[in-house]
């Protein structure tokens, strides 16, 4: 292919003072050819830790056969995943979004040092796409993101969620420890993500409508023919890209960021997309904020009736097309721009162009004309209580506002222990503070919280605020990101147990009933608590970490910001 296409491999392995790199490739495999190839670098996030990642390194094999079929030479290198289903509710998920930043850093330390010229990376749980993308973009060389796929449903149509709320279910005595246990042995039967429009799901759906992805990735599930067929396909699509140079700055533009905001509204995605979006444009350098969820969500319906909101799973969607006919009916709405570039070396529109709609009778996807909400479920609110902005997930099924009594913890782990003893009741704001990028350190979901909350047949009657973040799997009326957060003296740090809060869907609002005087009076009186962490990589991170309303970051200092 020519030097123009070994930008980077060429100066690793040419020329007799590159001797002794060639003689460590030749150790691991090298011919004397292969030398003359581009090198494709085929990031894996195989682990044996999680469903979402067990079956990855047999889709890395298969793009690593693409990309030397397509007269490449590909080399699979590993970075690291963690598990949220696994972590949640424990101290140990304090570390699920700084996995983010290590997966970007690791892809990013690995390609640049080792030279690749353009790059396959494939991904399954949560942190792991925008990980990916993140070190995607800041290294800007070719490169197709590769979604792990879905999950099939357990049995009685479970999932994670459904054990999670039988925790719940459990401790208001509606369920035995008997049936708990069978939703836990039957729930999640093999490899994939987890199946409703969770955040790995969301992500990956987002990523594909961006153009990261080749057409269908998304929407497929974890072990089928046509998974393999996208991994190979991948491998095969990077060397056209490098052949044209077409990079991830030319399609992960602020029009491809705004299509991925319009489809995660429809599809009822996760509160995650917000806080990923956001990081994924800072990396690329494109300018995103709050404030562009909220002048996309006044136009896009929420169309999907998926979980955790809905009833349906994403194995069912795939079974009548995926996402792709929902694309093409956006796009043809004017909701979409055609114009994009993406991974094919095509537009959006001309990716779209043959797609057929849904089969008639289907009842996953409304028609634009009878959407399941008019505007979209992610409410960016602004008020006393988040003068920097907070991100709520309400999707009108639990009513559009709730002002209620604050009920005040300092932990998840204390919320959740008086939400199953009885002590939360109808009619509460639950409160759980010093969460945030910087206080947890970490920013942990509130998945277990809120699932109890749904187990104990409160979904209606509580609402939850916080400065840490929601689980794609999370429903009811919920609002995390918080921003100050209560560990930078954000207002959230001086609310006191009986202070009554008020969460407007509609006005978009987050209040505290006090004066602008009393709340002065106890943030003059507030006193930051003690680092939970001071060595180690929650330490680093609470230090480097920026406010989760632009990403929560690591790297914000290098531009000013």
């Amino acid at each position: 292919m020519g030097n123009s296409s070994r930008k980077y491999s060429s100066r690793v392995v040419d020329g007799p003072t590159r001797a002794p790199a060639r003689a460590m490739l030749r150790a691991t495999g090298f011919t004397d050819g292969d030398f003359h190839k581009p090198q494709v670098g085929i990031a894996s996030t195989w682990s044996n830790l999680t469903p979402c990642n067990m079956h990855i390194n047999g889709l890395a094999e298969e793009a690593a056969r693409g990309a030397d079929g397509a007269g490449g030479k590909s080399v699979i290198f590993n970075t690291i995943t963690i598990s949220d289903g696994i972590a949640n509710g424990t101290e140990g998920m304090k570390y699920s979004l700084v996995s983010r930043e290590i997966i970007a850093d690791s892809i990013e330390a690995v390609a640049g040092c080792e030279g690749f010229d353009g790059l396959v990376a494939i991904g399954g749980c949560d942190k792991n796409m925008p990980g990916c993308l993140i070190g995607l973009a800041r290294l800007n060389r070719p490169a197709v993101f590769v979604y792990g796929g879905t999950i099939t449903p357990g049995d009685n149509h479970t999932d994670i969620i459904s054990v999670f709320e039988a925790v719940g279910s459990h401790a208001k005595g509606d369920m035995t420890a008997i049936e708990v246990k069978r939703i836990e042995e039957t729930a999640i039967p093999g490899p994939g993500s987890c199946g409703g429009m969770y955040t790995a799901n969301t992500m990956a759906s987002a990523i594909e409508v961006m153009g990261m992805s080749l057409p269908g990735s998304s929407a497929q599930n974890a072990t089928s023919d046509t998974k393999l067929r996208d991994c190979r396909q991948a491998g095969e699509a990077v060397l056209r890209l490098l052949k044209h140079n077409i990079r991830p700055s030319d399609i992960m533009t602020r029009p491809a960021f705004e299509n991925a905001i319009t489809l995660v509204i429809a599809l009822g995605g996760s509160t995650n997309a917000v806080l990923h979006l956001l990081a994924m444009a800072h990396a690329v350098g494109v300018e995103l904020s709050l404030d562009d969820f909220t002048r996309l969500g006044k136009r896009v319906p929420v169309l999907a009736d998926l979980r955790p909101s809905g009833h349906y799973m994403m194995s069912e969607l795939v079974a009548i097309g995926g996402i792709l006919p929902l694309m093409k009916t956006l796009l043809d709405a004017g909701l979409l721009q055609g114009d994009c570039l993406t991974v094919t070396g095509k537009t959006l529109a001309e990716n779209l162009a043959g797609v057929n709609p849904y089969p008639p009778g289907q009842n996953i996807i409304r028609p634009l004309a009878n959407p399941i909400k008019p505007d979209s479920h992610l409410r960016i609110l602004y008020g006393n209580l988040a003068p920097g902005g907070a991100v709520a997930k309400i999707t009108g099924k639990e009513g559009l506002s709730f002002t209620g009594p604050a009920r005040v913890f300092d932990s998840e782990e204390e919320t959740l222990a008086r939400i199953l003893d009885g002590s939360v009741q109808k009619g509460d704001v639950v409160v759980i503070r010093y969460e945030g990028p910087k206080g947890g350190p970490g920013m942990r979901e509130m998945l277990s919280p809120t699932s109890a909350i749904m187990g104990r047949g409160l979904g209606k009657g509580v609402a939850l605020i916080t400065d840490g973040r929601f689980s794609g799997g999370s429903h009811g009326f919920v609002v995390g990101h918080i921003t100050p957060e209560a560990r930078q003296g954000g207002p959230l740090a001086i609310v006191e147990d009986g202070d009554v809060i008020t969460i407007d869907a509609e006005h978009n609002r987050l209040e505290l009933d006090l004066t602008d005087s009393v709340i002065t009076g106890r943030l003059a009186r507030w006193q930051p608590p003690e680092p939970r962490y001071r060595r180690g990589v929650l330490a680093k991170y609470a230090r480097a970490v920026g406010p989760a309303s632009q990403g929560a970051v690591t790297d914000a200092q290098e531009d000013g910001n």
